[in-house]
């Protein structure tokens, strides 16, 4: 529930004695949000957004459902308004009647969410709403109206320029460490000493996003480990026992873990921004760096090789090729990458480094892709070009390493097949 606060109590008690229809609590949360999009007054409106917030808190899934179908019905384009409009402008295109298409475009609920937005904690609230409206659209596909109304205002509040890098490390308060653990989603973090072993020593960083108005909630972060060369398993990475190096005497970064952290702002891309920042900042820090891959999940290869060959499992080399088939062959129905961390990398401007066998023993890397894992390289030098092609022509882009070794030796297999 969102808190209450005694500002809010006094602005609650303040816009019922201006007039207010009846005591707040007393009032439907339709009639509260409808009230709430005619008010005039910024205290009135404060008053009236944070019983909104404070009711929808309180509500069950079915009646959380509900709500979002009064805003999908009740508070949508009028689409005579709309056409109206146009016809306006078509006949005479003044700057009054541009005006009015805009706002006859607009769904009401938009405003509202804006409205919505006004006390404390409000746009926490807002996008743990908006993980409520993802699943409500399971039961109701209609309500992917309302949801591309959410993403159009949080894309909008949450852009780059709100946004701010922080680097985690040990001293970072226990509460945004232990949201670090929670939020973890590709290599769990099983306790304190396993976290401490990714944040503390030298060679380790940790980055992540924050939103002035969240400052206790990272958005999105990265795992980073600083090695001498490129490796090619997370066992190593996460090892106890590993051998600890001085950060300056590093040459390869390499993003090993990179998480989102809120459901309500599925979407709203954020890594892209992330590893780009994050690569300008560890070149600030660490000039001698020469390289940055990532250490990726294949998560889709398993399934994948089960429902196109009937294959379970295999030998190393049987694995390593069947991963370089998946990364190269498999591709969805709009022709991109069927793997979705290969869509995203590559879309970002990284090229294929290295794939390896043995990468990720774990149970889930087991399941996911028999423990295969790929090196995705940022050229820094290529990452415009090979977004480009990547975005015009679909085109996978290799680095050298790999054209010259397994990708080439699958191509001379695939050409004799």
């Amino acid at each position: 529930m969102a808190r209450r606060t005694t500002l809010t109590d006094m602005l609650q008690t303040l816009f019922e004695r201006r007039g207010g229809r009846g005591k707040l609590a007393d009032r439907s949360i339709e009639d509260l949000s409808l009230a709430l999009l005619d008010v005039e007054g910024e205290v009135s409106g404060v008053a009236l957004a944070q019983a909104v917030l404070d009711r929808y808190a309180q509500m069950s899934n079915a009646e959380k459902l509900a709500f979002f179908q009064f805003l999908n019905a009740a508070l949508e384009i009028d689409p005579t308004a709309l056409s109206t409009a146009v016809q306006t402008f078509q006949n005479s295109p003044t700057v009054s009647a541009y005006r009015q298409i805009g706002r006859a475009a607009e769904p009401r609920r938009q405003e509202l969410l804006r409205r919505l937005n006004q006390p404390p904690g409000a746009t926490q609230a807002l996008v743990n709403m908006r993980a409520d409206l993802i699943a409500a659209k399971a039961q109701d596909p209609d309500l992917a109206r309302t949801d591309l109304d959410f993403q159009h205002l949080l894309r909008s509040w949450f852009n780059r320029g709100f946004l701010v890098l922080r680097q985690i490390s040990w001293d970072t308060p226990a509460t945004i460490l232990e949201k670090i653990v929670e939020y973890e989603a590709v290599h769990a973090i099983q306790d304190w000493d396993d976290l401490r072993r990714r944040l503390y020593p030298e060679d380790r960083r940790c980055f992540a996003f924050f939103h002035p108005s969240m400052p206790d909630e990272p958005l999105i972060f990265v795992e980073v480990a600083l090695s001498l060369g490129v490796p090619n398993s997370i066992q190593h990475v996460l090892s106890e026992n590993r051998d600890q190096r001085n950060a300056q005497d590093t040459k390869v970064a390499v993003f090993y873990s990179i998480s989102n952290c809120q459901d309500g702002l599925a979407g709203v891309s954020f890594g892209s921004l992330l590893i780009k920042q994050v690569v300008a900042e560890l070149s600030r820090e660490l000039p001698q760096l020469e390289t940055f891959v990532t250490l990726s999940p294949i998560p889709k290869l398993a399934g994948w090789l089960a429902s196109e060959d009937g294959a379970t499992a295999g030998d190393a080399d049987w694995v390593q090729s069947s991963a370089v088939r998946y990364l190269l062959d498999a591709k969805d129905a709009k022709g991109r990458p069927f793997d979705p961390v290969a869509r995203f990398h590559l879309g970002n401007g990284a090229q294929i480094y290295a794939v390896h066998a043995g990468a990720d023993l774990s149970p889930n890397g087991l399941a996911q892709s028999h423990g295969a894992m790929v090196n995705y390289q940022y050229d820094l030098g290529l990452i415009e070009q090979n977004h480009e092609r990547f975005v015009q022509d679909q085109e996978i882009c290799l680095a050298p390493k790999f054209k010259n070794g397994l990708g080439s030796v699958y191509k001379k297999k695939r050409i004799s097949a």
